[in-house]
């Protein structure tokens, strides 16, 4: 089950749950996996600042924080995504919104799925799926 919340922000009309839930599910099959439960919580800068000081001891902004609780084939977690960063990003980036919003919420997915970024060749992988996951939208 994927759940959809919004915290410390108004919910925005641009995000269609059930497009979520149905493409969440078709990328978490296309690596063979299963779904568990997903809670994606959509927030402001100030709550993922605060989530990001108090778990991670990071002290910055972020568009998306990911806690994974995956087990053997079974994809859960829960997702923290900022969309006053989100909407920043869009901006510089010169893409629309919810395609920034889609591209945030699918690095989370991947991140959940075992793709990583902290090293230039993980980063350029996750690029690559985040690109193909994207066009089977």
């Amino acid at each position: 089950m994927i759940d959809i919340c919004f915290e410390d922000i108004e919910q925005n009309d641009l995000i269609n749950d059930s497009f979520l839930q149905s493409w969440f599910l078709s990328v978490i099959q296309k690596f063979n996996k299963e779904q568990g439960d997903i809670t994606i919580v959509f927030c402001s800068d100030a709550y993922i600042l605060e989530m990001n000081r108090s778990h991670l001891n990071h002290d910055y902004y972020t568009d998306i924080i990911t806690f994974d609780y995956c087990e053997g084939d079974l994809v859960s977690g829960d997702l923290f995504i900022s969309l006053d960063t989100v909407l920043s990003n869009s901006i510089e980036l010169e893409t629309s919104f919810i395609d920034e919003i889609h591209r945030v919420c699918v690095h989370g997915l991947l991140h959940l799925l075992g793709f990583k970024d902290k090293t230039d060749d993980d980063e350029k992988e996750m690029r690559r799926q985040e690109d193909i996951m994207l066009s089977i939208r």
